[in-house]
């Protein structure tokens, strides 16, 4: 386990363990086979391949506090906003409850924060501990899933533009919104996916972050937000995700001591966090990996988050109950 000068845990900061990939696995941009996850076509895990963790502990600020800075989405690759939800009652544990009601008002929210023309929700997981021990299923086949304390990124330099072109098309079997589109419609008009890829365009993959416990804030399993200004691109192995019918694929990292990570602490049901996991018009992402975001005037590129285990969590603290809700932006 890698060590850093940690200060003691007080109000403000943690000192916690954050699982990355051994440092003794090669540094790739591209897919190289060496480290992948196979998927069930109900969502569940297969088997992995290559893969080796290595823990650190690391310092971990609040930035809800001014002493810690504030930090945002463009340049940072996260933000928390205060937003009540506007639609009463939604069954967070029903598919269709969140693809109908819940996907439009965030897209209308990133709208408004990004001041992107477009934007669509594709896809979402639920994650709670005591959901995926009873293999709990949210109506369209897909599992709920526990916190992955696990440092990743969501895309890379091929999987985001991929993502995107994937979007274009009509729903394969592993798409969440397959359910939801008439026969031979795509999340996102084929237009405005070519303009989005076009030299001049411009798109960006956001999570909308949120508690969905109904009465307690955040207390276990915290969400960690890596700074994008301390991230380098050295620090990035590809991971792939086979599913049924096509391969996705993430970033894992290599642990460094100029990772600087933070977390939001006692996240309220009434707000959201923001969490860039790609944009097209940063300097690693604009630069095919030639550049890194760090020093860049251009906005970041991606973000590393992880669970992670809050050393200051009352011992009879509920599950961390939470929905991400993937959208794509075009500018």
């Amino acid at each position: 386990m890698s060590q850093q000068n940690l200060e003691e845990p007080n109000a403000t900061s943690r000192v916690a363990r954050f699982n990355y990939l051994a440092s003794s696995i090669p540094h790739s941009l591209y897919r190289n086979g060496n480290v992948s996850l196979t998927r069930n076509p109900d969502g569940t895990d297969a088997g992995m391949e290559g893969y080796e963790e290595e823990a650190w502990n690391k310092q971990v600020l609040d930035a809800r506090t001014s002493e810690n800075g504030t930090r945002g989405l463009h340049i940072n690759g996260f933000e928390l906003l205060d937003h009540p939800i506007q639609q009463s009652n939604i069954n967070f544990l029903s598919h269709e409850d969140v693809v109908t009601r819940h996907y439009p008002e965030c897209v209308e929210l990133l709208k408004g924060v990004t001041g992107a023309r477009h934007a669509f929700a594709f896809d979402h997981n639920i994650r709670w501990a005591e959901g995926d021990d009873k293999k709990q299923q949210t109506g369209k086949g897909q599992q709920v899933q526990r916190p992955i304390q696990l440092v990743h990124g969501d895309y890379t330099l091929t999987s985001a533009p991929q993502r995107l072109r994937d979007l274009a098309s009509p729903p394969s079997i592993n798409d969440t919104m397959r359910h939801f589109l008439a026969e031979g419609e795509s999340v996102v008009p084929p237009g405005l996916v070519d303009e989005a890829l076009s030299d001049s365009g411009r798109f960006a993959i956001i999570n909308l972050w949120r508690n969905i416990h109904p009465s307690s804030p955040v207390l276990r399993d915290p969400l960690g937000l890596c700074d994008a200004q301390t991230i380098r691109t050295e620090d990035l192995v590809v991971f792939e995700l086979h599913y049924t019918d096509r391969v996705g694929e993430n970033y894992f990292a290599h642990g460094s001591d100029r990772h600087q990570w933070y977390f939001f602490s006692e996240i309220q049901h009434n707000e959201v966090v923001l969490i860039k996991q790609w944009d097209s018009a940063g300097a690693f992402a604009s630069s095919k990996g030639q550049e890194a975001d760090a020093g860049s005037t251009q906005p970041c590129s991606l973000n590393f988050h992880s669970a992670f285990e809050d050393p200051m969590s009352p011992r009879d603290a509920p599950d961390r109950r939470s929905i991400e809700v993937r959208c794509v932006v075009i500018y």
